[in-house]
C-alpha cells in the first residue's frame, strides 16, 4: 500500500495554469479621478528649517519650551491631585484636580489634563454615592 510505485503518474507539465484577474488599484483616499493632486506636496524639510532660524533669531525657542514645562508642570500636580482625591478629601481635591485639568487641556497637556479631569470628577461623583453608606 505505502508503496511509491503504486502511486498514480501525475504530469507536471499537463497542470493547468491559474489566471487571476487583474485588479485595478483603488486609491484609498481619492475615489474621484478628478483629483490629482500630489499627497506630499505640503510637507517640505527647507521650509521647516527656515521656520526654526527665524524662531531661534527672535528667541521664542527658549520661552516656548520654558512655557512647555510650566504647562506639563500643571498638567502633572492636576494629576496627582485627581490620584489622591480618590482615596483623601475626595468632595476638596477632586474638584481640584478637574480645574487644574482643565487648565492643562486648555494649555495642550491633553493627556495630563483629560486624566485629571477624569480622576477630579469620578472622585467627587463617588463622594455624593457613597456618603450615604459612611453614615
Amino acid at each position: 500500500m505505502d508503496n511509491p510505485k503504486d502511486e498514480p503518474k501525475v504530469d507536471r507539465s499537463a497542470r493547468r495554469k491559474v489566471t487571476l484577474r487583474p485588479r485595478s488599484r483603488v486609491d484609498y483616499p481619492r475615489r474621484d479621478r478628478s483629483h490629482e493632486e500630489e499627497y506630499a506636496a505640503e510637507i517640505s524639510p527647507v521650509m521647516q528649517g527656515q521656520a526654526l532660524n527665524r524662531r531661534e533669531e527672535s528667541g521664542q525657542n527658549t520661552h516656548d519650551s520654558a512655557k512647555e514645562a510650566d504647562d506639563r508642570t500643571i498638567g502633572y500636580i492636576g494629576l496627582g491631585f485627581g490620584v489622591v482625591s480618590l482615596f483623601v478629601w475626595s468632595i476638596i481635591m477632586g474638584p481640584i484636580a478637574a480645574i487644574l485639568g482643565y487648565y492643562a487641556y486648555a494649555r495642550g497637556q491633553k493627556s495630563a489634563g483629560a486624566w485629571s479631569m477624569g480622576l477630579g470628577i469620578v472622585s467627587t461623583l463617588s463622594y455624593f454615592v457613597l456618603i450615604p453608606f459612611a453614615r
